[in-house]
């Protein structure tokens, strides 16, 4: 009698990473502990659709920051799915991607509380759904008990579904946006960005640096 082949539960951990900091990696390791999963993988990408007035470094920075942040884990990595790929990012076009790459793995699409109010803007969000499990964590100043099925704009069950994977996450204030204005400002960003990206941003002075 053959042993049943047990599916790899792969987390997918998609951004901008504008750069990375320590609050997304907080994040993909409390969904690797909470979902039991296989990995995460880290996805850069190319061109965000729902940031248009977002400066964004080159590609080939964000990359290399992701690389520096995730190298020595086990668990992380990092895919060029989306920087490989012409256009803009859309996570459809990546999740079908990914199934062909990984046939038999069962997906887990990790996003923040702010995302889950705006999927109904993704690119063919019905076709997305039915592919990946999201599970979500909340975000500073986010109240997961005020989050409802009427703030989800979706057709059902997809309300219902995706708030019984909502969890509270630790609340750190980081964000992107922030480390790029301390940086512009000359601010410190120790011990918010992993000390290895934060040698490599003054590097090669990103996000305008001094």
């Amino acid at each position: 009698m053959s042993e049943k082949k047990i599916k790899q539960r792969i987390g997918i951990m998609g951004g901008t990473f504008n750069p990375i900091h320590v609050g997304h990696m907080i994040i993909a390791q409390n969904a690797l502990e909470d979902y039991g999963l296989s990995k995460i993988i880290f996805i850069p990408c190319a061109i965000p659709p729902h940031k248009d007035a977002m400066p964004v470094v080159d590609a080939k920075h964000r990359k290399e920051m992701v690389l520096m942040a995730i190298k020595g884990s086990l668990f992380f990595e990092e895919s060029d799915i989306e920087l490989d790929r012409a256009g803009p990012s859309y996570a459809v076009d990546t999740v079908r991607s990914l199934y062909e790459e990984y046939p038999e793995a069962e997906f887990f699409f990790i996003i923040g509380s702010d995302s889950l109010k705006e999927l109904y803007l993704w690119k063919k969000i019905y076709s997305l759904l039915p592919l990946c499990k999201f599970i979500t964590y909340s975000r500073p100043g986010f109240s997961i008990e005020e989050l409802s099925e009427d703030d989800i704009f979706l057709d059902e069950p997809w309300p219902k579904r995706l708030l019984k994977d909502v969890h509270r996450g630790r609340h750190i204030e980081i964000s992107s946006s922030d480390i790029r204005y301390r940086l512009a400002e000359g601010l410190s960003i120790k011990y918010i960005v992993p000390e290895s990206v934060v040698m490599y941003i003054y590097e090669h002075g990103l996000y305008g640096c001094r």
